[in-house]
């Protein structure tokens, strides 16, 4: 099967240019840039994307997602979820290990594999989740693992001050036991950064005052700051000390970028320690609580809107952009600090989401691209993703500017069917999604969505001698 996506402006590696792809049966067999020869391509294909007007991009890899099954499908699946994603210009997703059961053994991850071989629409892998006692395990996630099963993880997932159950992991001795761990068998952990003392010591300051379930807009001043900033310290402290390569979950404060960022001095963190901004953080503040309530309310918390800014001006900072997409019923986020559930639904507007703030001047096209698609496939090691290249995965998602469009309930695909951006317009609109080569969305027919189009396990490379991320740090 061939097809040709003709026209466009491609962007890709820090270059922006007219040109067109061929693709043949799953990856992209040539790119070529537009010239009087070569403008008007002629052939036989299967398939004509005409993206004339448009943008052509690598497909978006979101490092950071719930999709809520197993056991947790009244509020999402893998299928639902990985269809938003298709929606929304996203090819590949990576997903936590908070589910019932929890990611934290070899059966529950492969039976995570099984359900998205059989229902993700995109492509996908899973995160191994570290508890107080199941270090000794991960032995068996990067090489025996893959010869054995075909399976592969990107990461360990560590709660560090948020979570259920026993994958919360803050007591110094199991911290050290999950970071020996992780060197031993060179893995990276990917840590959600929040100091659980210091939480707990401003909730009951709060409830104090404000009653057992204070109103959502202190919930910033719960889970505030320094709780972050003093979880990230001791993160890339153990890092440091055990050689770990470390990734820091969803930062989203000022200080916690300034830790990475090369010291006036000259001191600056090992290059092996790289941080996530997650599109929430980008978009909203705590002005928002005032018309989007609990809608907003996330895990570390949405904060000022000096911090928002902060993070924009900074971005370059981060390495990878992603939404840590968590979605929960509606009914779930009644209530307030307490009570209403925490997270948001967002990786189908991630993308014109962002191209929004390319818009605004926050960062350019190939910087939002190099964030949110090359970054993750050097990162995590991803093999013939990320990238339009020759010979790698067509991976390709297609966006047209000037198309002004507003979210409605009723184009959410997400299962919990709602979003804090209803009524929000955007201005860049996806086009087209391709996966491995297939047309799984195309808004352009009448049937958008290809339901028979199914997504692969993403496969890694594996890491080379010493902590080098090829370039892909600060």
């Amino acid at each position: 099967m061939t097809t040709l996506i003709r026209g466009g402006q491609i962007v890709n590696e820090g270059h922006v240019f007219d040109g067109s792809i061929i693709i043949e049966n799953d990856r992209i067999k040539d790119i070529i840039p537009c010239t009087e020869d070569t403008c008007s391509l002629r052939g036989t294909y299967d398939t004509i994307v005409d993206a004339t007007e448009c943008f052509v991009l690598p497909g978006i890899i979101d490092s950071h997602v719930h999709f809520r099954e197993p056991g947790l499908t009244h509020k999402a699946c893998i299928e639902s979820e990985s269809r938003a994603a298709a929606y929304g210009g996203v090819t590949s997703y990576m997903e936590m290990p908070n589910t019932i059961p929890q990611t934290t053994t070899i059966e529950a991850l492969k039976e995570k594999h099984e359900l998205a071989r059989k229902s993700s629409h995109v492509n996908y892998s899973f995160f191994f989740g570290a508890t107080n006692d199941n270090s000794e395990a991960f032995h068996e996630l990067p090489h025996n693992l893959y010869r054995s099963h075909g399976i592969q993880v990107p990461g360990v997932k560590l709660f560090m001050g948020s979570s259920t159950g026993n994958m919360l992991v803050d007591e110094q001795d199991s911290l050290r036991k999950v970071f020996r761990a992780a060197a031993v068998n060179r893995l990276m952990i990917v840590a959600h950064c929040e100091d659980t003392a210091t939480i707990q010591h401003n909730l009951q300051a709060v409830k104090a005052a404000q009653g057992d379930d204070p109103d959502v807009r202190f919930h910033p001043i719960i889970r505030d700051e320094e709780a972050c900033l003093k979880s990230t310290q001791l993160a890339i402290s153990l890092a440091e000390k055990h050689d770990v390569r470390l990734h820091i979950a969803h930062v989203s404060t000022w200080g916690e970028l300034m830790l990475l960022a090369p010291a006036p001095g000259g001191y600056c963190p090992s290059s092996y320690i790289t941080a996530e901004i997650c599109v929430p953080h980008l978009l909203f503040s705590s002005d928002d609580y005032a018309t989007k309530g609990t809608l907003i309310k996330c895990n570390p918390a949405i904060k000022s809107a000096s911090e928002r800014d902060a993070l924009r001006r900074h971005i370059g900072i981060a390495t990878t952009i992603a939404t840590d997409h968590a979605p929960h019923l509606l009914s779930e986020k009644q209530g307030g600090c307490t009570r209403a559930a925490s997270g948001m639904p967002m990786v189908q507007f991630s993308l014109p989401a962002m191209l929004g703030l390319v818009d605004e001047g926050v960062l350019s096209i190939e910087e939002m691209v190099k964030k949110m698609c090359h970054a993750p496939a050097r990162l995590f090691n991803i093999s013939e993703r990320g990238f339009l290249r020759k010979g790698y995965k067509a991976d390709i998602t297609v966006v047209r500017p000037d198309s002004p469009w507003t979210v409605t309930r009723d184009c959410i695909q997400s299962r919990c069917q709602w979003s804090p951006l209803e009524g929000h317009t955007f201005r860049w609109r996806v086009e087209q999604t391709l996966c491995n080569g297939r047309l799984v969305y195309d808004r352009t027919r009448t049937v958008p969505f290809d339901d028979s189009c199914r997504g692969e396990a993403l496969s890694f490379r594996s890491w080379p001698e010493g902590n080098s991320l090829d370039g892909i740090t600060r």
